[in-house]
């Protein structure tokens, strides 16, 4: 087994090596995971399904905001094209 040694910072935070990031195939912004064993601690790409994000994000209230948002960002949109025009 090979090891590579890295510097953890005040806030907590490591920098993965390229030969390991290539390895697990991550790149800048892919999520990582962490798991925790018996055998020790282990990192791989974070692997999302539709069923684990499901209900992450909570459903609108009801239609009608988005037709109260999409009238009052059309409103403004107006406004701002009056003013360019009588610039």
């Amino acid at each position: 087994m090979k090891e590579i040694v890295t510097t953890l910072t005040k806030k907590g935070q490591v920098t993965i090596p390229l030969e390991i990031r290539t390895y697990l195939g991550i790149k800048a912004k892919d999520k990582v995971a962490f798991s925790m064993d018996s055998g020790g601690i282990r990192l791989a790409p974070a692997k999302y399904t539709i069923e684990k994000v499901y209900g992450m994000v909570p459903p609108l209230n009801k239609p009608e905001e988005f037709k109260k948002n999409r009238k009052i960002a059309l409103e403004e949109h107006a406004r701002k094209i009056v003013r360019k025009m009588n610039k």
